[in-house]
């Protein structure tokens, strides 16, 4: 059975840091792109990072690119989002998710997702 589970949101001022990590089981973790994903109230869920298979490749959308970076410890089984000068509009629930497949921003390829984690940056 896979499981993911993210964990490390919190409440944090615009400007601040938060670090999100995303433990895997059930699978085979190396063999999997892993992505985080975000959703706000009311939004569709939208790519926000990706890391590839051997985790020289990471990929971002556009409004996160130079404020948050991706990492994967495969020794660890676990998936890290480094989120810096966060700002109001971060604010969503983050998923994190694993496919095998390297389509890393469309969400309808991904085969596992965990549960969320909320991130509510306060103006």
């Amino acid at each position: 059975q896979v499981q993911l589970v993210e964990s490390g949101g919190a409440l944090v001022q615009a400007g601040g840091s938060l670090r999100l990590s995303c433990a895997a089981s059930g699978l085979t973790f190396r063999n999997h792109f892993m992505g985080w994903f975000r959703q706000a109230p009311g939004k569709e869920r939208e790519f926000v990072a990706a890391v590839g298979w051997s985790g020289v490749s990471t990929f971002y959308e556009g409004s996160v690119k130079g404020r948050f970076s991706i990492a994967r410890d495969d020794a660890k089984n676990t998936v890290y989002l480094q989120m810096n000068s966060l700002k109001p509009e971060d604010t969503a629930v983050y998923y994190c998710a694993a496919t095998k497949t390297n389509y890393y921003s469309d969400r309808t390829r991904y085969d596992y997702w965990g549960q969320g984690t909320q991130v509510t940056v306060s103006l």
